[in-house]
């Protein structure tokens, strides 16, 4: 890598005035390290195979060159055609590349148009946008070969510029059929790049399918940021632990800033979800069982701020493996997961400060990419791990796998006492004796009908009325548990003494009522000072035993 007084910046990479405004719109001081080797050489005509860690910039490094190039070619008198085809895995990394597009593009609309393919639509609703002939087409693999088969898409002429983004995930994704027809429709002749976080063996398939004499960029820098940027931490805990813990750490604001919390399967999303439900800490499910466009619109809600707390599940690792074995079990009533759904993997999520592991990552490659959602680009991130007896395996696993790369990268011991929470455990077991299988069955079912309506049938009247979208929040309660009032408030006797100086309990709307309108306050009793509450409390519950007994 050159010094950093030597690096090269974007305006001495001989890119067109409008595309170097765009950048400078988005406030793009300098390329990152993948952007500043990869856009020359792609300048060049050269086919590349690229491997840097997520949130690196891989999108813009080849998003910037495909631009460039379609500016130039427009200079002269072309007709109207597709030259440039991205191929994702997953619909939401799809919409995601198409926003990055149409920004960089912002300054030369009218000469680059995008079409994102890769959602739910029928072939046949997005007909007419492919009969214009957008410059730029972006879709799964799946959806690309079908518009192919159907013609209503035809590259055998007209490509020139072909992208497979999170390469290493395709075949993963049950893609490789797939990709392997949709070749075949494509000119023998074209300039390809390969963008992937590893070099596996399917990316090694890949490129000899796709490349011809690429140039390889391995990039010298470890596939998360160092200890300066990210830190990691593991707490050792079992099951019912892991529930007290979460309850403490956002009851008690010990975690700032926006959070994923990832589980392993759906069932355990909602259970989560339900469980904080009880305490009134509201969050949104992110899964394969849920519409597209409600992911979608779920993430870009979350960029926006309007959600603190996503619990998402990993499960394109746990299909991978229980694929053939649930096949047998899927009956006419069961519920359709998307095999395209990826949520550690390629999608932004924006100034993620925190991720949690409720439960702990199947794989390396998957705690990396988990982790890899926070501390992106210049950004600070905070990356906790809740770990089980049966899990310390796999944790030894993950921590061989960083300390190769980079010593700094180990997990460190989360600092926190278990017994000094020990006074929430009571409530923490009340709260899961209302989460039932049945209840979580429920709000499964209820989430999926009120997500498929608001995707669907409300999509057009959001995107005429944006100042509804606020209407619109995915964290609502769902409410098929009984929610326990006492729950929502937490007292301060409770709160462990080495804690109060730092913990910032959620305040009900009735007692910032009651701060904001302090004269209205008028109670029927006059409060007795010097009690002691927890003597009250105490007091309150042998009162309760003596009624029972009699």
């Amino acid at each position: 890598m050159a010094a950093a007084e030597e690096k090269l910046g974007f305006h001495e990479m001989g890119l067109e005035e409008r595309l170097l405004q765009a950048i400078a719109n988005l406030h793009w001081a300098e390329p990152t390290l993948i952007q500043e080797q990869a856009i020359p050489l792609a300048l060049e005509g050269k086919d590349l195979l690229a491997r840097a860690r997520t949130g690196s910039g891989k999108t813009a490094a080849y998003a910037i060159p495909i631009i460039e190039h379609l500016l130039n070619t427009k200079k002269s008198a072309c007709e109207q055609a597709v030259r440039a085809l991205v191929l994702v895995p997953t619909k939401e990394l799809g919409q995601q590349v198409q926003q990055m597009i149409r920004q960089l593009a912002s300054c030369c609309a009218r000469d680059v148009r995008v079409a994102d393919v890769s959602g739910q639509a029928d072939v046949s609703a997005q007909r007419p946008i492919l009969m214009e002939k957008p410059d730029i087409v972006i879709g799964t693999p799946s959806r690309i070969l079908l518009h192919l088969e159907q013609h209503t898409l035809n590259l055998c002429t007209s490509l020139e510029m072909l992208v497979i983004d999170e390469a290493d995930l395709l075949f993963s994704f049950g893609f490789e059929n797939d990709l392997k027809n949709l070749l075949g429709h494509l000119p023998k002749i074209y300039q390809a790049f390969l963008m992937s976080a590893t070099f596996n063996e399917d990316v090694q398939a890949l490129k000899e399918l796709v490349l011809h004499n690429p140039v390889i960029l391995k990039l010298q820098e470890s596939q998360l940021p160092d200890s300066s940027q990210l830190t990691q931490y593991q707490i050792k805990c079992e099951e019912e632990e892991k529930f007290l813990l979460i309850y403490t750490l956002l009851k008690l604001s010990l975690v700032c800033g926006k959070t994923i919390i990832f589980v392993n399967s759906i069932d355990r999303c909602y259970r989560l979800k339900l469980f904080l439900e009880q305490f009134s800490i509201l969050s949104c499910v992110l899964n394969s069982e849920l519409p597209v466009h409600s992911r979608c619109h779920i993430i870009n809600q979350f960029n926006q701020g309007f959600y603190d707390y996503i619990i998402a599940t990993d499960e394109h690792i746990l299909n991978s493996a229980e694929g053939q074995k649930n096949k047998k079990k899927h009956s006419k009533g069961a519920k359709v997961k998307d095999r395209e759904y990826g949520v550690s993997r390629g999608v932004d999520f924006q100034n993620v400060s925190n991720v949690i592991n409720f439960d702990f990552p199947l794989t390396v490659e998957s705690y990396i990419h988990r982790v890899g959602r926070t501390a992106r680009a210049d950004n600070q991130g905070t990356a906790l791990t809740f770990v089980s007896h049966t899990e310390f395996p796999l944790l030894q696993q993950v921590e061989e796998g960083l300390t190769g790369e980079n010593l700094d990268c180990a997990l460190k011991p989360y600092q926190f006492r278990i017994e000094e929470i020990e006074g929430f455990r009571y409530r923490c077991k009340d709260a899961m004796r209302s989460v039932t299988k049945q209840s979580i069955k429920e709000a499964r079912l209820k989430e999926i009908k009120q997500e498929l309506l608001n995707s669907e049938k409300l999509k057009t009247y959001f995107e005429d009325n944006p100042r509804d979208l606020n209407l619109l929040r995915h964290d609502k309660p769902l409410h098929p548990a009984i929610v326990k009032p006492h729950l929502k408030n937490v007292p301060a006797y409770l709160i462990p003494q080495t804690l109060r100086g730092i913990a910032r309990p959620l305040i009900s709307k009735k007692k910032k009522w009651r701060k904001k309108f302090p004269e209205r306050n008028t109670p029927k009793r006059k409060p007795n000072m010097k009690q002691n509450p927890l003597k009250h409390f105490t007091y309150k519950g042998k009162k309760k035993k003596a009624k029972s007994a009699s």
